[in-house]
């Protein structure tokens, strides 16, 4: 399935879904807070569903489907489109389909208290499925936390900006980060006995580097003396690069890193040994003839960062007791309102463009054209992998795409309308459209989002 298609095909099964549940709990509201797995979950706002609900809830929408029902385009208001149901119109993101005979795969997971939309019809997925707790408990404890604040959707973050009282946005985001910052490194300060090593995995754009500098400088702070250590350098010569199904060098693979020597290295790390780490000349595409020394002293510990950094397969000789595993990603933002979500890899994408285009000269165009491969690998190298993690790490801000919107939006807008990402940057222009703008001179020099916009105190000079 092409982006496009996958966007509408999940859009109408959840039209289908908000229309099933009025027809089912007529007073009951349906809330479609966060993307989870391959589906989102779903919850009727202030009840739990049972699992016989949930089977009920199924077979109701497979019979919407199965009955050929037609979708009546009503025209687009407030940037939203808008679709006939019955004697109903609803008002969504996305455009849909206009018939049901489209859809063909999808199954409901009972998640108390609510339930997963699944967009795959493979039921072995549900005998195998492995319940996202870390995730869902994350997403919780965001939630809980913009419930504090009296934030429940994105009309809340623009009427602070509309007031001038962006500086208490920045303030409240940035604090929530360093609070769980500091959270983690105490929780990495009582294992020090043990904990020799930090794995810091996420997707693309999750802010991954900045939270590694971040997390270190709190270390220090409980007397840790961190040492970064970058999978890069363990890269196989470019000859030995493992190739992808369409004959291109694949960077992404596991087999793109020199395991035997990382797991030798790491063993000896770990024993208080001195190592040669070796050096990747990535303009060569080979290791240097000489790398550098390393050895561990008892309160020095291991930073290691990549998208392979929680793969069970990554260190095959090391006790996975030794290490501290952190998963991190833009995971949840404010929604338009109660089932009108703005996905986070949306989000993600947005800002590596703008960070491709400030730091890297990238054209917005070959951002786009490179995202489809990002995120095949992501769902290869990433997600599968991301309960494996210790702890986990909202990295999303609740200002961030107002201060985005200024930088991405004139990239966008000079697309071509020609341009085979049109379509793409249409979307994403609409998906901005939401959000007010804001100044960004207030943003601290250490914040994740510096990592985009530029102005970080990591960056390298």
């Amino acid at each position: 399935m092409n982006d496009d298609y996958t966007r509408k095909y999940r859009q109408t099964l959840q039209l289908g879904l908000i229309h099933v549940i009025e027809e089912l709990f007529p007073e009951e509201k349906l809330a479609i807070p966060y993307s989870i797995l391959d589906g989102v979950y779903c919850e009727l706002i202030g009840s739990a569903v049972s699992s016989r609900e949930v089977n009920q809830i199924e077979a109701q929408l497979k019979s919407w489907v199965e009955s050929g029902s037609r979708l009546e385009f009503h025209g687009r208001h407030n940037n939203c489109y808008q679709y006939k149901l019955g004697d109903k119109v609803y008002s969504v993101v996305n455009p849909a389909f206009e018939h049901t005979s489209m859809l063909k795969e999808f199954h409901l997971i009972y998640f108390p208290p609510g339930f997963i939309l699944h967009f795959s019809g493979d039921k072995d997925d549900s005998v195998q499925f492995v319940a996202p707790g870390k995730l869902a408990a994350t997403y919780n404890e965001t939630h809980r936390w913009l419930e504090n604040l009296n934030l429940s959707q994105i009309k809340d973050i623009n009427s602070f900006i509309k007031k001038g009282k962006w500086t208490e946005l920045i303030t409240l985001a940035e604090a929530l980060h360093d609070k769980k910052i500091a959270d983690i490194a105490d929780l990495i300060l009582q294992e020090k006995k043990t904990m020799k090593i930090i794995l810091i995995s996420g997707p693309s754009s999750s802010g991954k580097t900045t939270f590694a500098q971040r997390l270190s400088t709190q270390l220090r702070v409980n007397g840790l003396k961190p040492v970064p250590l970058s999978l890069d350098n363990y890269f196989v010569n470019r000859e030995d690069t493992p190739r992808d199904a369409s004959g291109q060098l694949d960077f992404d693979a596991l087999e793109a890193l020199d395991l035997p020597l990382l797991n030798e290295q790491l063993a000896k790390l770990v024993k208080g040994q001195e190592v040669e780490v070796p050096i990747f000349d990535f303009l060569t595409g080979h290791r240097a003839s000489e790398g550098y020394p390393l050895q561990l002293s008892p309160d020095n510990i291991l930073v290691i960062e990549g998208i392979h950094a929680l793969n069970p397969n990554l260190l095959q000789t090391i006790n996975r007791h030794t290490c501290f595993k952190i998963y991190i990603s833009a995971l949840f933002l404010l929604n338009i309102d109660s089932y009108n979500r703005v996905p986070t890899t949306d989000a993600r994408l947005i800002r590596r463009m703008v960070r491709d285009n400030s730091f890297r000269g990238f054209e917005p165009e070959r951002t786009l054209k490179q995202w489809a491969s990002v995120r095949r690998g992501e769902d290869t190298s990433v997600f599968k992998f991301q309960e494996e993690a210790d702890v986990m790490l909202n990295s999303s801000l609740l200002y961030e795409l107002n201060a985005l919107r200024c930088f991405a939006e004139p990239l966008l807008q000079g697309i071509p309308e020609q341009s085979p990402y049109n379509g793409i940057a249409t979307r994403l222009l609409n998906v901005l459209s939401f959000f007010e703008p804001m100044p960004t001179d207030k943003i601290p020099s250490t914040s994740i989002l510096r990592e985009f916009i530029g102005g970080s105190i990591y960056a390298e000079d």
